[in-house]
């Protein structure tokens, strides 16, 4: 039997939303329904989280975006975080995850997801984790009972999609410990799991309760996003044994849960050398049967502090050339702080040129026709049309705002290329010196 046979909440969906999902995508509604059920795809949409758009993850589907947002134990300030909800969406984000550490996490999840119809992910073990930690305890001091109950919290309440580290075994885990890592476990919800599984000596127990996630997951339509509690948090950990022995288990789940009529995407590496990240994609996609892809970047160099959003982009337009399907942004703060706005307004478009670049290295119709017109207006000097076709038009009506009545860029002037071989006759601008004194 298919996924969409045995997931009626899915079925509904698809039913009822199919042809709009086909449009947006420039596939068949036929095409959809097949990697669906094939696990290549997946449709993100709880019907509890209320005018939610439903959005295909898995190429041929565009490839999409993910912005992280929330609260931290050092800046705690909702106001914020609900104006980078609302900024995700202008700034064309496909999803956001609710990455909040810190105040009310209920009331804070409860209002993004009134304020956005945008699928919305989280990572449960941080709810739970936090609650400890504000009685004075352990964040692992969870009980599985804990666990399970605020998934289904959460799955009733309206997230899309949950991050859940289902794969980190206790192998894994030492694996990561002992196996030469430089950086060890960077993520913070392996981490909690493997300190968890060193203090009760027992296995994972997002792995030992799979089946009634799935249950819970089934449900609600909630996607798993298969966490990668052992990625490599540098490049030197890049492809280590810990890394795909976690990768390996990925892909065991993924089938379980495809024989349930769960959806799942599986997270991919954050630092991945330039050299080795077509062999990384490939190799996920292979040893998880083609299951839609979700990667952090990644990240091509180490050395980039401030400017991290530019190095996930490189890394996200190679991996999505060679099969990655969802690109989870970095902004300029990774590894520094809490983004601000600003901030994830340059991640966002970061990963969408990253997006676009790779489309159009695939020959995407979409994409290609894109380029194509924006070339033509190029060569027409049309910048209404440029703008308008830009990933960015408000920062090109910025740039361009105190020449904006001239037919040439600043920059030319009456060296334009595009106009010297025209025959056009236009007389030059009187110089203004250096160019950058049009308010004097």
């Amino acid at each position: 039997m298919s996924i969409l046979s045995k997931n009626a909440t899915l079925s509904n969906i698809f039913r009822t939303r199919s042809g709009e999902m086909a449009a947006a995508e420039g596939l068949s509604p036929a095409t959809i329904e097949a990697a669906v059920n094939a696990g290549t795809m997946v449709i993100l949409a709880n019907p509890a989280h209320a005018g939610v758009t439903p959005t295909v993850i898995g190429q041929p589907a565009r490839i999409k975006v993910n912005a992280n947002i929330g609260t931290s134990m050092f800046v705690t300030d909702v106001a914020m975080e609900m104006e980078k909800v609302a900024l995700c969406k202008t700034a064309g984000a496909h999803t956001l995850m609710d990455l909040s550490t810190a105040g009310d996490l209920t009331a804070i999840r409860t209002s993004i997801l009134s304020a956005t119809d945008l699928p919305l992910g989280t990572v449960p073990l941080y709810g739970v984790a936090q609650r400890h930690i504000a009685k004075g305890g352990d964040p692992s001091d969870f009980t599985v009972a804990e666990i399970l109950t605020e998934i289904a919290k959460q799955a009733e309440a309206g997230v899309d999609f949950m991050t859940l580290h289902c794969g980190i075994t206790r192998r894994g885990v030492e694996l990561a410990a002992e196996g030469g890592r430089i950086t060890g476990i960077v993520s913070r919800g392996g981490s909690i799991l493997g300190r968890w599984m060193r203090r009760h000596d027992t296995e994972n127990p997002f792995l030992t309760h799979y089946d009634d996630i799935l249950d819970i997951c089934l449900a609600h339509n909630v996607t798993i996003s298969l966490g990668d509690g052992l990625r490599p948090g540098c490049g030197a950990d890049a492809g280590d044994g810990a890394q795909w022995e976690e990768v390996i288990n990925l892909g065991r789940l993924a089938a379980r849960a495809k024989a349930q009529g769960v959806q799942t995407m599986i997270e991919g590496p954050g630092h991945v050398p330039l050299h080795l990240v077509q062999g990384q994609i490939q190799g996920i996609k292979r040893l998880t049967d083609g299951a839609p892809l979700y990667v952090l970047g990644p990240l091509t160099t180490d050395c980039a502090p401030g400017y991290d959003h530019i190095a996930g982009a490189i890394g996200g337009a190679l991996a999505a050339y060679f099969g990655a399907d969802f690109l989870c942004y970095l902004t300029p703060a990774e590894h520094l702080t809490l983004p601000d706005v600003a901030d994830v307004r340059a991640g966002i478009k970061a990963s969408l040129v990253a997006a676009q670049s790779a489309e159009t290295a695939l020959g995407r119709p979409q994409a290609v026709a894109r380029d194509r017109d924006m070339s033509k207006a190029r060569a027409e000097l049309d910048w209404e049309a440029m703008t308008e076709l830009s990933l960015d038009p408000d920062m090109v009506r910025e740039r361009r705002g105190a020449h904006s009545k001239e037919k040439e860029c600043a920059m030319c002037g009456a060296m334009c290329a595009m106009r010297m071989m025209t025959g056009d006759h236009f007389e030059a601008a009187p110089a203004t010196g250096d160019g950058c004194d049009a308010k004097k």
